[in-house]
């Protein structure tokens, strides 16, 4: 499972049995932490989840930022309830390039936003996906 995690919703995509695809899933819109982790946990199992991918927010340097570390300590807690392995994944220009596909696609710039954060999730796993697949 792929999460693109941001202070209001939380983009989620989900890799095929075969881990060669990731799918988007519906934009998860952000209450409480302790809520947003019980949902997260009840999609991972529901889809058989054995490896959460959480986008790492990084400045274009690779320094950690202020939101990576606030990732950081939400990503701690998802594991903790989970006890799902989670990794962490660079996460640089994946809403840019969410945002310039759905461009491409025609989307105004209102539809764009309904979409862009499950479309981020889906190229941060994608990019794990792809990543992990021997040569």
């Amino acid at each position: 499972m792929g999460l693109d995690v941001g202070d209001k919703t939380i983009g989620v995509a989900i890799s095929d049995s075969m881990l060669l695809t990731a799918q988007s899933r519906p934009t998860i819109k952000r209450t409480r932490p302790d809520a947003d982790i019980n949902l997260l946990q009840k999609l991972a199992e529901e889809n058989e989840v054995h490896e959460i991918v959480v986008g790492e927010p990084l400045h274009m340097d690779g320094r950690q930022s202020p939101q990576s570390q606030k990732i950081a300590r939400f990503a701690k807690k998802l594991h903790q309830v989970t006890r799902i392995p989670v990794v962490f994944w660079d996460e640089r220009l994946t809403s840019f390039a969410a945002e310039q596909h759905l461009e491409e696609l025609g989307l105004s710039w209102r539809k764009r936003r309904d979409h862009v954060d499950k479309i981020a999730a889906m190229l941060i796993l994608q990019g794990y996906l792809d990543r992990k697949r021997p040569l």
